[in-house]
């Protein structure tokens, strides 16, 4: 159809301009996420959250449906794992948290805002389902979560060769520590640096004093750690310390007891404890394993 005024059509923004358009949304897409992020994370703090799937699980998620709402990336997968990858490493200076947990958070961030983001580029090619999806698969994984999870109540052991005269002996002394000989631990996991202390009869006491923590927070101070064991019970070839204060690992599981068993040339480490992370699926298998390199790290410090 001709046009009566003579003017030319107009032909719309050039290639550049909805280029610099699409990136002036985009980059207001990441910081709004960002932000929203920062005030969920604030009331998660608040009402004692940031242990929970809720947390680990429907933050990600959070953002991930934020900059696909506020943006419209061409790519859902690709802006919501930059943008959840951002977010992970301002966390440790802007909240104050340490590398350990940055480390271990970081590969349950991406795998939701991989998975919302490919579903979200999915379902975008065949209606405006693109939101509606992700929130419904959302909620049965927070909901199927802690169902496949392992028990919070577990304990790891593990054993050594050991002499049942030198170990009796040495878990009666004052216990002296050496370097960590697990590349696992030697990531930033608190170390055992003195201890005070002696015996194994009941009611006996160890203190023991670890590396400061020191978080990525601008600013941050050390913080000393230490943790307080007590002899609960004891048997032929058998000691039991129960933990009765810790400001080590509290942050990250319920250390509840430590027991040492020796005899016929072997010496048992059996650490128990409550898991205190959700998701169990995620966090279970992860503590369980930093537990059990803790107790064959025991079980090295005290098979003589």
């Amino acid at each position: 159809m001709d046009d009566s005024s003579g003017q030319p059509p107009d032909p719309g923004p050039l290639p550049e301009e909805r280029q610099e358009r699409r990136a002036r949304w985009n980059l207001a897409g990441l910081l709004l996420a960002l932000f929203v992020a920062l005030l969920l994370y604030r009331v998660l703090h608040a009402g004692h959250l940031e242990e929970t799937t809720l947390f680990y699980v429907g933050l990600p998620a959070v953002i991930a449906i934020t900059v696909v709402l506020a943006s419209k990336p061409r790519s859902a997968t690709g802006s919501v794992v930059a943008t959840v990858t951002v977010a992970l490493a301002f966390a440790g200076p802007l909240l104050g948290e340490g590398i350990v947990c940055v480390l271990f958070a970081a590969p349950l961030f991406l795998l939701v805002a991989l998975l919302i983001g490919s579903v979200i580029d999915y379902f975008s090619r065949r209606g405006p389902h693109a939101v509606v999806a992700p929130l419904v698969l959302l909620t049965l994984v927070t909901v199927g979560a802690e169902l496949a999870g392992p028990a919070r109540e577990t304990e790891v052991t593990v054993v050594r060769a050991a002499t049942a005269t030198g170990t009796e002996q040495a878990l009666a002394a004052v216990p002296v520590f050496g370097p960590f000989e697990s590349v696992f631990l030697r990531m930033g996991f608190p170390r055992p640096l003195a201890a005070t202390g002696t015996g194994l009869e009941v009611g006996a006491v160890r203190e023991i004093t670890f590396n400061p923590r020191r978080s990525l927070g601008i600013g941050a101070v050390p913080e000393p750690r230490s943790m307080t064991l007590r002899v609960k019970e004891r048997g032929p070839g058998r000691v039991t310390f129960s933990v009765v204060r810790d400001t080590t690992l509290a942050r990250w599981l319920d250390l509840r007891e430590a027991e040492f068993s020796w005899g016929s040339g072997k010496l048992a480490v059996t650490l128990r404890y409550r898991r205190t992370f959700d998701p169990g699926w995620y966090f279970g298998p992860l503590q369980r394993y930093a537990v059990g390199q803790a107790a064959d790290y025991l079980a090295g410090t005290f098979a003589r």
